[in-house]
């Protein structure tokens, strides 16, 4: 009787228990840490996604950061590569990226800029030589996909500039060029911004994970979905309307992203312009979703598809405390 109770049981108890998407892709615990970067060390560019236009200026500029920090630049080998959109075929692009992540000389890899099309090349990525000489991956918005990627197998990543972010020099891009020296100078980062009018107060210690608002949604019921519970969640993205933004949010908040946070960070949210189309601003649309949750939420945060887009380190534990006059995070 024991037994025919369990059979009949055991169903009704699996429908109440949410799972990850199975795949060949483990949930990491801890996320490891690439060494830090010395003078000396060799920082190469790719472009896993978006062509890159040599005639635009911005590899130069990059190269011109690293040999001032101490660094040595170095180009993938099909970098300039053109096929339509993409920065070469699928293939070539693959190629790149999997030399990239074997090549242990290599201490940071810098993508160059994103576009689209880093999801169709990270499916028959091998990690085997990778885990034995980890690197820092570097970039933001399309390479969203392998910071969550990356986030599955273990491993921290940084959010921050790109070179192509380098094509028209601003003074306002000063703090987030700074940030990313910090960053490959192995300093605690800490931004300490005016506490917007919607924040909701509070302090969190917990992991960062995140990125881009429109590829996490891409990437919901696959085997790259990211587990946001339990961590601080950092969300940005750019160009959608208001609506766009609604979908993806209650996308995000029907796959349970906002049930059991540490923290919430948003970031830039820029719209394709001035609408009403459903009467709620972006930041209206997410308290509707975390308010009363019971953890501290920051808007305005300079990160993302901005001038000052400050690194944020993906698998790193981060303090954040916000007030009714400041919000501080710490790295």
């Amino acid at each position: 009787m024991k037994s025919l109770y369990l059979i009949l049981i055991f169903p009704v108890l699996m429908l109440g228990c949410k799972s990850l998407p199975t795949g060949d892709i483990e949930p990491a615990h801890h996320w490891v840490a690439p060494a830090n970067l010395k003078p000396g060390d060799t920082v190469l560019y790719i472009a896993p996604a978006g062509n890159v236009l040599e005639e635009k200026g911005y590899m130069q500029r990059a190269d011109s950061l690293l040999r001032l920090w101490g660094y040595v630049p170095k180009y993938a080998p099909h970098l300039y590569s053109q096929h339509y959109i993409f920065a070469g075929t699928d293939s070539i692009r693959s190629v790149d990226l999997q030399q990239a992540l074997d090549d242990p000389s290599v201490k940071a890899i810098w993508c160059a800029r994103g576009g689209y099309g880093s999801v169709r090349i990270i499916d028959d990525l091998d990690f085997s030589r990778f885990k034995k000489h980890p690197k820092w991956l570097i970039g933001f918005s399309d390479i969203t996909v392998l910071h969550s990627l990356l986030h599955q197998k273990g491993f921290q990543s940084v959010h921050a500039i790109m070179p192509i972010s380098l094509t028209h020099p601003r003074p306002e891009r000063k703090a987030a060029i700074q940030s990313l020296k910090d960053f490959f100078t192995g300093r605690t980062l800490r931004y300490e911004m005016p506490s917007d009018s919607l924040n909701i107060s509070g302090k969190a210690h917990g992991v960062v994970v995140g990125g881009n608002i429109s590829l996490l949604v891409s990437l919901l019921g696959s085997k790259y979905q990211i587990d946001p519970a339990g961590k601080i969640l950092f969300l940005e993205d750019v160009g959608e309307y208001t609506y766009s933004y609604d979908r993806m949010l209650y996308a995000l908040k029907n796959a349970g992203y906002f049930d059991h946070l540490k923290g919430l960070i948003i970031g830039g949210t820029g719209v394709k312009k001035d609408d009403d189309f459903i009467g709620e601003t972006v930041k209206q649309i997410i308290l509707k979703h975390v308010k009363g949750k019971g953890y501290p939420v920051i808007f305005n945060f300079p990160a993302g598809h901005i001038v000052d887009n400050r690194v944020v380190i993906f698998g790193k534990k981060a303090t954040i405390s916000v007030n009714k006059d400041n919000a501080v995070f710490e790295q």
